[in-house]
Formats: structure tokens, sequence, C-alpha cells
């Protein structure tokens, strides 16, 4: 039994030891092993605080840019309709003044063409006067008195009439 029962003395310097070992870690190790647990603790804590921190400003953040993105598609939106606006406007502008400017050479042409023809017109009457004038002046020529001649003279006049 003299080992599971243990003697006075071992229990007495096994408790001396143990005190001496326990004054020793609270004297020189205890305080800096609780500063550094408490230090590691609020370490800890200053990261968590942190990281909470930044997750605040990351939703911050992304609602904002959200917010950002959805005015930016209604700024291009509206951009976008303005500019078919002033498209179309421009089209619309740019066929009505075809329109005119196609009335005014029809209108331009037409009276060019009425300016051609009545020129035409005069010098027509011109030639009609001259030839009318030089069978005159042949007729004057001939005898008069000689209806068959005056007849034969006509025809052969109008043979050598040449129109244009």
């Amino acid at each position: 039994m003299g080992l599971i029962t243990p003697g006075l003395g071992l229990i007495f310097w096994s408790a001396l030891g143990f005190l001496i070992v326990l004054f020793l870690l609270t004297k020189y190790a205890w305080k800096p092993i609780l500063a550094a647990l408490d230090e590691r603790e609020k370490s800890i804590d200053d990261a968590l605080k942190s990281a909470e921190i930044a997750r605040n400003e990351m939703a911050n953040l992304k609602a904002e840019n959200e917010r950002i993105i959805h005015e930016a598609k209604i700024e291009r939106d509206t951009m976008l309709h303005k500019a078919s606006e002033a498209a179309k406007q421009m089209i619309d502008e740019a066929k009505e003044k075809a329109h005119l400017e196609g009335a005014k050479m029809i209108e331009n042409a037409k009276a060019t063409i009425e300016t051609e023809k009545q020129a035409a017109i005069e010098d027509i009457k011109v030639q009609v006067g001259i030839l009318s004038l030089a069978v005159a002046e042949k007729l004057l020529k001939k005898n008069f008195s000689e209806d068959a001649a005056q007849q034969k003279l006509v025809e052969e006049l109008v043979k050598d009439i040449k129109l244009n």
C-alpha cells in the first residue's frame, strides 16, 4: 500500500513546489499572459468591429452604385429618346424641304418650258412670215393673168417648203 498512499513529506514538498511555481507564475508570467490574452481579445474585437464597419460601408457603396446605375440608365433612355425625336424631326424637315425644292424645280421647269414654247412659236411666226414674203415675192414676179401658172407656182413652192 505504500505506493498508493503518499507520505506526508511528499505531500508537503509537492504542495510547497506547487505554491512556489504558482507564486512565480503569478508574479512573472500570469500578468503578461493575461495582458497578451486581453490584447488578443481586444484586437479580435477591433477586427470584428472593423469588419462590421467595412460590411456597412460596402452595403452603402452598393446601394449608391445601384442608384447611380439607375440614374445613368434613366439619363441614357432620356438621351436616346431625345436623339430619336431630333432625328425624326430632322428627317421630317428634310422631307418637307425636299418637297418644297421639288415643287420649286417643277415650277421652274414649267416656266422654262413655257418660255421655250413661246420662243419656238415666235420663231415659227418669223419663219412663216419670211416664207410668206418669199411666196408673195415670187408670185409678184410671175404673171398674174394666168391662173394655171399661179396654181403651178403655189404647188412648186409648197414642195420647196421644208418643215423643221
